[in-house]
């Protein structure tokens, strides 16, 4: 009889179990669910980033430099577009690495990097841009705001372009598989995150009067 009932609890030891021995009971893995609550922790930071630039964009004082004297919408939205086109090459690489295919993945994970890559670049000519053009950091108080928004940003992205390539390398070195898909796809959450994120701030800084 003991036996029996050994049997009988043992499942539900491993009933939160996702196969990798980090289950949680919300049905997926712990690292998935921190990567959700740390995303919505940043939700918070650029909900407050992006307040604050609203607050502010428009208190400029007479003859000193705005947005309209600056922006350059066609060449943002270029650099907008590549971007966004990153999150098609992220998925690619999920749906390479969940069927097996890791040299596909390897291509779509450096694709995604170089797309980010070439997003920050032309970030950074767009600062240096703008900085020639008179509108330091400190220049006026929308100068700060719109510096700090978009600059945090552009760090997520960064650090999103470290995430992918170390992806990359472990991939190179035979260290990522299938059974490491979870993996690959919660760099995805992020990335996704970041590209999301963007459209917003290029909506409210760029296009919104």
């Amino acid at each position: 009889m003991a036996d029996v009932a050994v049997a009988t609890h043992a499942p539900a030891e491993h009933a939160g179990d996702d196969g990798h021995g980090h289950g949680a009971s919300t049905g997926i893995s712990n690292t998935k669910l921190a990567m959700w609550l740390f995303l919505g922790s940043e939700c918070l930071l650029f909900g407050g980033l992006i307040s604050t630039y609203l607050l502010y964009k428009n208190r400029i004082a007479e003859g000193s430099i705005g947005p309209k004297d600056v922006f350059d919408i066609p060449f943002t939205s270029a650099s907008s577009f590549v971007l966004l086109m990153s999150s098609l090459t992220m998925v690619l690489a999920l749906s390479a690495i969940q069927r097996g295919d890791e040299r596909a993945n390897r291509v779509w994970l450096l694709t995604t990097a170089v797309l980010g890559s070439i997003f920050i670049g032309g970030q950074i000519y767009e600062f240096t841009g703008f900085y020639r053009e008179g509108l330091g950091y400190t220049t006026n108080i929308f100068g700060s705001a719109f510096y700090t928004l978009t600059g945090f940003h552009g760090v997520h992205v960064s650090i999103g372009i470290i995430m992918l390539m170390s992806l990359f390398v472990r991939s190179y070195r035979g260290h990522l598989h299938q059974a490491q898909a979870e993996t690959v796809e919660i760099i995805g959450l992020y990335w996704h995150f970041v590209d999301v994120v963007w459209i917003v701030i290029f909506t409210i800084v760029y296009l919104i009067p």
